[in-house]
């Protein structure tokens, strides 16, 4: 039987190494790849055609969330699961907007990561065992997070802006013009009824899209 092939899509080598040899003791995988930017996995996808793609969300540049719309635009079919640090039910609701199939998060046993691609292969959606879990729990308490509003790129210019990139900054890593992003900080502050930018900075921490600082350090 073919074994199915994979990319794998993360900024840290040591990372990528570390989870191509968890794959590769599988029977069914065969990894025919790695990219460490959003740009390199683009070209790398449409190069060698994987059967899915294991994707950080937090690279340098282009976030993940721009990769897998870049990915799915290309082919509408691709099986894209985000590996990712952000154990956030935000982060993986958007993720799914932008085209993901899975979001595993990288403090989840190397199982669950196998178990999430195999349900993807099969054509379903998975998410890690903690993200499940807080997904319940907020349906439970019926609390509604203030960016659910926001689209996936809404989403990634808020993070850049709240974790202190200005806006030529945030312009830069996603590619985009200085006033898209003028114009999209406009709207996102307006979204959530934010009359500053520290209010935006206290919606992204609440939200988990940004770590909270360490004041013990």
């Amino acid at each position: 039987m073919r074994r199915l092939t994979a990319i794998l899509v993360d900024d840290h080598p040591v990372v990528r190494a570390g989870y191509r040899k968890l794959l590769e003791r599988q029977a069914d995988y065969k990894v025919t790849g790695e990219a460490g930017t959003v740009l390199e996995a683009y070209h790398l996808y449409k190069k060698v055609q994987p059967d899915i793609v294991v994707m950080d969300i937090s690279m340098p540049g282009s976030s993940g969330l721009e990769g897998i719309r870049r990915i799915r635009a290309y082919d509408g079919r691709a099986k894209i699961l985000v590996f990712s640090m952000h154990q956030s039910v935000n982060y993986a609701l958007k993720a799914f907007e932008a085209g993901a199939s899975g979001y595993v998060t990288k403090s989840s046993p190397s199982a669950e990561l196998i178990a999430c691609m195999g349900t993807v292969m099969r054509g379903g959606r998975s998410v890690s065992d903690d993200i499940a879990r807080m997904i319940a729990a907020e349906r439970v308490s019926g609390r509604a997070s203030p960016i659910d509003g926001l689209g996936p790129r809404e989403v990634e210019i808020l993070q850049l802006l709240a974790a202190g990139n200005s806006t030529e900054e945030a312009a830069a890593a996603l590619q985009l013009s200085h006033k898209t992003v003028q114009n999209y900080h406009s709207v996102i502050k307006a979204k959530l009824n934010a009359s500053n930018d520290a209010k935006l900075v206290w919606i992204a921490l609440g939200a988990g899209l940004l770590e909270p600082p360490d004041f013990e350090n």
